[in-house]
């Protein structure tokens, strides 16, 4: 177990994505600090199941994360990954759903890095990963905010990675296609009824029409693909934004 003695903080890691990764590091030796919202049991079954602590900081209030990080302590690994979505023609788009897509998908990932950073500049080690998308790539009608704050992420992920290349820290993306969760498949009866269409129809010509291996991501196969992140063979690994989307994004 490689990751012995680091602290790795996961956003968004009461469910899906977030839960795999914090999964997975935790496999390998890493104590688990999670942050999310959901049922007070089920979170603390999570608690005990991974030896981790929990924080319910709404990532949207810059005090809330700061309090966070300050209850947290030093984090060797960084994964910025909680989010939301929202869709509207941009003349329709709720401005208060701008400012808290943006906020929680961009500004969070900002606030935590800058408080992250010292530590691991100290320790001469730190991984940051932040979940990106195939938006951080490739744009969707209706969805202003969630590809505005991709493709931001990703910027912001490069510039971090080049302001710490020296120092043992590395920052990637991590950008998954449609991944097989509870929230995906729950968008799968009330897409059949909109639509008139048969589930088999809606998962492969709406979900997964432009993933072209017609497969959803696993959650454990992002979680593995951070896990890789973390090791010293990918300390030259760094800017780097890495597709996880079933050919969609493909050049």
């Amino acid at each position: 177990m490689f990751l012995e003695n680091k602290r790795a903080l996961v956003t968004g890691s009461t469910s899906g994505i977030g839960l795999a990764i914090a999964r997975a590091l935790h496999a390998e030796g890493a104590a688990i600090v999670l942050n999310g919202f959901g049922d007070e049991a089920e979170i603390a079954t999570l608690c005990e199941e991974l030896g981790a602590s929990h924080s319910a900081a709404d990532l949207t209030d810059v005090a809330q994360i700061e309090a966070m990080m300050a209850e947290a302590g030093p984090i060797d690994i960084l994964v910025n990954n909680a989010g939301m979505q929202h869709v509207a023609p941009i003349e329709d788009f709720p401005v208060t759903k701008w400012e808290t897509i943006i906020a929680l998908n961009l500004g969070a990932a900002f606030h935590t890095t800058r408080l992250a950073v010292p530590a691991m500049k100290a320790n001469g080690w730190g991984r940051i990963i932040n979940t990106a998308s195939a938006h951080s790539k490739v744009a969707s009608p209706f969805k202003s905010a969630y590809n505005a704050a991709k493709h931001g992420l990703d910027g912001l992920t490069k510039t971090v990675a080049l302001e710490l290349a020296e120092h043992g820290v590395t920052a990637n993306c991590i950008s998954p296609g449609y991944v097989w969760t509870p929230l995906v498949e729950n968008q799968i009866p009330d897409t059949m009824a909109a639509r008139g269409l048969t589930r088999d129809e809606v998962i492969n010509d709406v979900l997964l029409v432009k993933q072209a291996t017609k497969k959803f991501v696993q959650p454990a196969e992002v979680g593995a693909l951070a896990v890789f992140l973390c090791r010293d063979e990918a300390q030259n690994v760094t800017g780097a934004n890495w597709s996880m989307d079933g050919g969609w994004t493909a050049e």
